[in-house]
């Protein structure tokens, strides 16, 4: 009962939230892009993401959101989320980042991707026009941040890249006011602008989506070397990084490709990168494949492991014992988690509190009682 009183607790804050935003008519100027460059005939081209756009006027780029305006770039989604809500630290999914933590998630409309089994394709792949939009610019985004009690922004939903300007500011101010950031990505996004945003960013996490150029090129509209130098990016800029894979029947499922992606995990990230393979149900584009079996997720999880990866779980099969965090020394439960819930922590000032083994992460420093 206490656990459904949150929850409805949480439900009237978004809705109060969403209320106030519908009923507020003042428009936000439009933001000025910040990574183009100008060409010939007022045509411009967008520097932020791999696509390196060339926009002519009153044209917009791939993503659907960034417009040239008489020669100049602008974001059509500066301030204007789409999606708000409060969710589990744990959906992101992040596991090393302050377990049982709630964030303030936001996303907006669009995308520089054409993923065909989006799971949020009604906004991804929408135009800021086709959806409801709330105002949120953001200095209000942090006040409403601030009376949820959330502690955490996470930008994730859609591609938190094509809403740069917005996310960057946003996470400018977050932490001005004691609040972190974290984002769950594509990485599909250039080295320059990546790295100003990790000066800002607690943590990510990445969709490594296959480890073969065909498969992003065919099933993403996009392509494998600008993700891994994103990984890179985000790993040597300090900020906490974990690794989801979705795995596909019969299009990203062989094992060989999986013990490849692996070792360039471990060889480039370090072996105490959490990675996380997550279950497939059909969707969008593909609704002709059947559901993941859960045996591809534990053999993928053995593979990791036997490559030498400390930290694999299986994600969207609640309740799987893939969902828990070992002790790498001593084998025993850390964390017992059952879809989003807590159910149990053993991790004490970042350590195993059986073996004392340090457990890579950020976790919540213990209370001491005073004498």
């Amino acid at each position: 009962m206490r656990n459904l009183f949150k929850l409805s607790l949480s439900g009237l804050f978004l809705l109060g939230l969403i209320l106030i935003s519908c009923f507020s008519f003042s428009e936000e100027p439009l933001k000025e892009a910040k990574y183009y460059r100008k060409l010939e005939n007022k045509e411009i081209q967008c520097l932020l993401c791999p696509r390196r756009c060339i926009v002519p006027p009153a044209k917009r780029g791939f993503c659907g959101v960034r417009k040239n305006i008489n020669g100049k770039l602008y974001s059509l989604v500066y301030g204007k989320p789409c999606a708000v809500h409060i969710d589990p630290i744990e959906k992101k999914p992040l596991f090393h980042f302050y377990p049982k933590s709630k964030a303030f998630s936001i996303a907006t409309a669009g995308c520089n991707l054409r993923c065909r089994f989006c799971q949020n394709w009604h906004i991804s792949q929408a135009r800021p026009e086709e959806t409801i939009n709330y105002n949120l610019p953001p200095a209000k985004l942090i006040e409403e941040v601030k009376k949820s009690g959330c502690s955490i922004i996470a930008y994730t939903y859609t591609e938190p890249t094509i809403f740069y300007e917005y996310m960057l500011e946003t996470a400018k101010l977050a932490h001005q006011n004691g609040i972190k950031n974290v984002m769950h990505s594509a990485g599909f996004i250039n080295p320059e602008p990546l790295r100003e945003l990790c000066k800002y960013l607690d943590a990510a996490n990445v969709d490594l989506k296959g480890f073969s150029d065909e498969y992003y090129r065919k099933t993403c509209a996009g392509s494998l070397q600008p993700v891994l130098e994103s990984l890179k990016t985000i790993k040597e800029g300090g900020v906490w990084l974990e690794v989801t894979n979705l795995i596909i029947p019969g299009l990203n499922d062989n094992p060989e490709e999986i013990k490849e992606m692996c070792i360039w995990i471990k060889e480039n990230l370090g072996r105490d990168t959490p990675l996380h393979f997550s279950r497939f149900y059909p969707t969008y584009k593909l609704k002709n494949l059947f559901p993941t079996p859960v045996e591809s997720l534990e053999k993928a999880r053995e593979i990791a492991l036997n490559v030498g990866l400390k930290y694999v779980y299986i994600g969207n099969v609640p309740g799987h014992t893939g969902e828990i965090t070992y002790c790498p020394k001593c084998g025993k439960v850390l964390v017992r988690r059952t879809g989003y819930r807590i159910l149990e922590n053993n991790i004490v000032d970042g350590k195993c509190k059986f073996c004392r083994e340090k457990i890579p992460g950020r976790w919540e420093k213990q209370k001491r009682e005073e004498r």
